[in-house]
């Protein structure tokens, strides 16, 4: 956990933790024991809060984010992940699969992917496998659907997702306020249960997972392009070059990374190569021009209005400031 740490509830090993982000790499890093790594896509100052409920098992999740974000990572093996949006300017990606404002991202909880527009709020519940499990058994006197392994984008009623919406927030403000469930661990363990069952319930009875190898090779094309672009970032790649190392003609790799990534491959790399120099300059030890010339912005004014217009400041600026990696809570 962050180092001032998040504040016991009642149960053992329950806890609650909030934090106000600047920084989308200071908002990776107030996730709690999770591993992730955010890309901020789109221009101009980031703002964001982040919410954790631990209970028993569960952990109850609340995010907002100002400026559109690529998310990766993994939220810790042996668990599943249930996500919903609760305010969005636009539909969200999750691996690959269009998020609209009444569908639910679930499936286990490592290699996720998530793209997600301008003033994003979502509510997520990460669930340790075994209680999943054994209550999704109680539920329907069955084991486990397999198809939950997989990284699914599923439609739900909306009258059913706003109910959940509510249910969430509510089970949230509970935990975190000063009524009972913070003394009483059964209490707690109740208030897990009724959220879980109703994350559970909100999901359609039949499932259809013909898509997922046509989405599969989509993402692996963009991936491949991805990793090719990176590998190169002193000297970038043309297009055309990228496009013949990856087997792909550019209106095809284009059509992809909008399926994808929601952008197109310029883009893209652009904001990825202005967040890598972002880290290299709150990481110290290089100058400014070292740094630009490591990214492949060969001119230095070009790239101090391009950082600023993504960030907000300056690269100086950025440079000038200690790398305070744990938010206050």
């Amino acid at each position: 956990p962050p180092a001032d740490g998040p504040t016991p509830l009642a149960a053992p090993g329950a806890w609650r933790w909030t934090a106000r982000t600047d920084d989308v790499d200071r908002h990776a890093h107030a996730q709690p024991d999770w591993h992730q790594q955010y890309e901020q896509l789109s221009p101009g100052r980031f703002q964001g809060l982040v919410q954790h409920v631990q209970l028993p098992g569960l952990r109850l999740v609340r995010e907002e984010s100002s400026q559109a974000l690529r998310q990766r990572g993994d939220l810790g093996t042996g668990a599943y992940g249930f996500a919903m949006p609760l305010q969005q300017t636009e539909a969200a990606i999750f691996n690959g699969q269009r998020v609209d404002r009444d569908a639910v991202m679930v499936g286990r909880s490592e290699e996720l992917d998530l793209c997600s527009p301008r003033d994003f709020r979502l509510i997520a519940a990460v669930v340790d496998a075994d209680l999943l499990a054994s209550l999704w058994e109680r539920m329907y006197l069955k084991p486990l659907s397999p198809w939950i392994r997989a990284q699914l984008v599923l439609p739900a009623r909306p009258a059913a997702a706003e109910a959940l919406r509510s249910l969430h927030q509510a089970a949230m403000a509970t935990a975190t306020g000063d009524g009972a469930p913070l003394r009483d661990e059964l209490a707690l363990r109740q208030l897990r249960d009724e959220v879980l069952i109703e994350w559970i319930e909100v999901l359609p009875p039949q499932v259809d997972t013909s898509e997922l190898s046509r989405v599969a090779a989509r993402k692996r094309l963009v991936d491949k392009a991805c990793e090719l672009m990176l590998s190169h970032t002193d000297e970038p790649l043309s297009m055309l070059e990228v496009c013949q190392r990856v087997g792909a003609s550019r209106r095809k790799l284009n059509y992809c990374f909008q399926d994808v990534l929601g952008t197109n491959p310029v883009k893209y790399l652009r904001a990825v190569r202005l967040n890598g120099a972002r880290r290299d300059l709150r990481g110290g030890g290089l100058a400014v021009q070292d740094v630009a010339a490591r990214w492949g912005f060969w001119h230095l004014g070009q790239f101090s209005r391009d950082y600023k217009a993504q960030f907000g400041e300056l690269p100086s600026t950025t440079a000038g400031h200690r790398d305070h990696r744990s938010p206050s809570g």
